[in-house]
């Protein structure tokens, strides 16, 4: 009998201990049994320009509106959780465009590298890249975070107590915390949580009516596309032939659904917003990722297979609990 790769191992044992939870929110089921084709997107660098001209580019802004309805309304007085001294809270900061917060969830970053001896601009739209095996969704012990058949990786505000768990394995640091709402609130404020995390979510309840995310739709250079994941991974291999270009999100943390061509190494890339990261008043804020060259994903060492095996019973277990109560109060919820 073959030996398991620690993939196919996580995979099994995650598989287990989800089943009665992921059955009781249905996440695993699709209209009248038809298959779903999982989604992808392709940014192409070479027609970004950041809506130069604009104050704020038009996908961040179609992002914004689209999603304000989902963004945290945080109670008044927000507390510290024993014995932490520590929140984060962005209230102040709502119409802040230059970073990833719990009310912006894209943004476009601008960095300017040397090529064949010109200087290029180069524009990235940013947000979370939708991993393929995402250790923020597996390793979530309360199972606020789930990849949905779409492709969306996508996280219950009802769910999640803001550990930030999800953050810290991912290789981008995506996620945003915002104090004074979620679960916690309901439980012990004063003891337990520290909000709920907020990211991009590829525009769900779009995807669900058939519809493309607001980001791409509001795209005026055709710079962002949106499709069948597997077409969207070839178009960005043919521009970057085309191109003599880079690709990025192909292989990085074991494969992501967001493709990135540039007519310039990541890896000069990556330098640059390092460069400006550090150059930040406080540079270890979250919400500024780099664009590390093949980073690995945290679910193949040893940590995160253990971590895998301890969170997955603990989800399964939680998710259920919640979709039960879910159908005893009759209540929908807006996770996505």
């Amino acid at each position: 009998m073959p030996l398991l790769s620690r993939r196919d191992f996580i995979k099994r044992t995650l598989a287990a201990g989800l089943a009665s939870g992921l059955v009781l929110f249905g996440l695993e089921k699709t209209a009248g049994g038809a298959t779903i084709t999982p989604r992808g997107t392709f940014y192409d660098l070479t027609k970004c320009d950041g809506c130069q001209g604009l104050k704020v580019p038009r996908c961040v802004s179609a992002c914004r509106e689209e999603n304000n309805f989902k963004f945290p309304r945080p109670a008044e007085g927000i507390e510290y959780y024993w014995p932490q001294k520590k929140k984060e809270d962005w209230q102040d900061k709502r119409d802040l465009t230059t970073r990833l917060t719990p009310y912006n969830w894209t943004f476009v970053q601008h960095v300017q590298v040397k090529q064949d001896g010109r200087v290029l601009d180069v524009f990235i739209p940013r947000r979370c890249m939708h991993c393929d095996n995402p250790p923020c969704a597996n390793l979530c012990p309360f199972g606020a975070q789930s990849k949905t058949p779409e492709g969306s990786v996508i996280i219950n505000p009802n769910l999640c107590l803001g550990g930030a768990k999800c953050r810290d394995v991912c290789p981008w640091g995506i996620p945003a915390r915002q104090a004074g709402v979620g679960l916690y609130m309901k439980l012990a404020p004063r003891y337990v949580g520290g909000g709920v995390m907020y990211k991009c979510d590829l525009c769900y309840h779009r995807i669900k009516e058939g519809k493309i995310p607001a980001c791409v739709e509001a795209c005026p250079r055709g710079a962002i596309v949106f499709g069948d994941k597997e077409e969207m991974r070839e178009q960005a291999r043919k521009r970057a032939r085309e191109i003599g270009g880079y690709i990025y999100g192909d292989k990085e943390n074991g494969g992501t659904s967001t493709f990135y061509v540039s007519p310039v190494s990541f890896a000069k890339i990556h330098e640059q917003l390092m460069m400006q990261k550090n150059r930040q008043p406080n540079p270890e804020a979250p919400g500024f990722p780099g664009m590390p060259e093949g980073v690995g994903n945290f679910l193949d060492s040893v940590n995160g297979i253990a971590g895998a095996l301890l969170a997955a019973p603990l989800a399964g277990a939680f998710a259920a609990g919640y979709a039960a109560y879910r159908t005893i109060k009759g209540g929908e919820d807006h996770g996505g």
